[in-house]
C-alpha cells in the first residue's frame, strides 16, 4: 500500500513517452546539443546505480540535476567528468565522444570545461592565485605574471576582493571558499562548467548571492552549466531545466512541467512546503 499522500506507481495514469535525451517535451529548439548522454550504465559491484540513461544539455543553459538520496547525482557528474567509468553507452561532449580521447585530445576537452567541487578541493598549501593557476599551468605556456594577472581576474570575475589572492584557503569563509573554487573553474574560459552542490552549507542570502553570480556569468560568458543541486530556491531562481534522476534514468523538463509530472517522488519533492515556498519565493 502506498504511504499516506502518495500514490503508488500502479496508481498513477500512464505518462506519454519521453522524447530524445529524457525529455518530457522537446526544448532543443535548433540549439547545439554540448553534453549527450545515450544508453548510460554505472555499476559498482552487482549495484546498478544508472541503466540505459539518456540525457541531453544545450548551449547556454543551466541545468539542474537532482535526485533522491541514493540515485547517483555525484555519480552521475563524476562519470560525464571522467572520475567514473560507465559500464555500458556513449558520452558525448562539445561534439566528441569522450571515450575516443587520449592524451593531447584529452587534454584539450579539459581545457574547455571547468568544475567546482562540493567542498571546493582547493589545495590548502596554496594560496587563492596559486590555485588558480594550477590548471593554467597545465594547459597554457604562458610567463609567471601573466598567469598572475589571469588569476587576478578570475578572483574579480567571482566577486572576492583583490586580497584575496594572497591568502590560503583556511584563511577564507565557506561562502569565499566556494568563489575562489569557482574561480578556478573558470581559470580556461571553459565553454561547459560543472558544479557539484554550490550552494551547500551557505545561508539563505549568501546562497541567493551566489545563485546570482552564476546566473550572470553564464549570461556574460555564454557558459553552459550543469549543477548537482538539492537547493529549490537554485532550481527555481536560475535553472532553465531540471533534470530528476528516477529509477536509474533522467527525467528532464521545465519548472512547469516537472509541476505536472506523475511521480510520488517528483510530487513530494516539488509539492512539499519547501517546493511550494521556492515557487512563492521567485513568482
Amino acid at each position: 500500500m502506498a504511504e499516506a499522500g502518495l500514490a503508488s506507481t500502479e496508481d498513477l495514469p500512464p505518462k506519454a513517452p519521453l522524447v530524445e535525451g529524457g525529455q518530457i517535451s522537446d526544448h532543443r529548439d535548433g540549439r547545439e546539443v554540448v553534453l549527450r548522454l545515450r544508453g548510460i550504465r554505472t555499476q559498482f559491484g552487482d549495484k546498478v546505480i544508472h541503466d540505459n540513461l539518456d540525457f541531453d544539455v544545450f548551449r547556454g543553459e543551466i541545468v539542474g540535476l537532482v535526485g533522491g538520496s541514493g540515485t547517483g547525482k555525484s555519480v552521475l557528474l563524476r562519470t560525464i567528468i571522467g572520475l567514473n567509468r560507465a559500464r555500458e553507452g556513449t558520452i558525448e561532449m562539445l561534439g566528441v565522444d569522450t571515450s575516443t580521447l587520449h592524451g593531447k585530445s584529452q587534454r584539450e576537452m579539459l581545457a574547455r570545461t571547468g568544475v567546482q567541487f562540493q567542498d571546493g578541493a582547493l589545495f590548502s598549501s596554496l594560496t587563492v592565485t596559486e590555485n588558480i593557476i594550477v590548471p593554467i599551468r597545465e594547459h597554457a605556456e604562458l610567463e609567471d605574471q601573466t598567469m598572475r594577472e589571469i588569476a587576478a581576474l578570475k578572483i574579480g570575475m567571482v566577486g572576492l576582493p583583490a586580497d584575496t589572492g594572497m591568502k590560503k584557503p583556511s584563511e577564507l569563509s565557506g561562502g569565499m571558499r566556494k568563489r575562489a573554487s569557482l574561480a578556478r573553474a573558470l581559470a580556461l574560459d571553459p565553454e561547459l562548467l560543472f558544479l557539484d552542490e554550490p550552494t551547500a552549507g551557505l545561508d539563505p542570502i549568501g546562497a541567493s548571492h551566489y545563485d546570482e553570480l552564476v546566473k550572470g556569468l553564464c549570461r556574460n560568458l555564454g557558459l553552459t552549466i550543469l549543477m548537482v543541486t538539492h537547493d529549490l530556491d537554485s532550481l527555481n531562481a536560475i535553472c532553465d531545466r531540471i533534470a530528476v534522476l528516477l529509477d536509474k534514468r533522467v527525467v528532464v523538463g521545465t519548472m512547469a512541467e516537472l509541476l505536472e509530472y506523475d511521480h510520488p517522488w517528483v510530487r513530494e519533492y516539488f509539492h512539499g512546503p519547501r517546493g511550494r515556498a521556492a515557487r512563492q519565493e521567485h513568482k
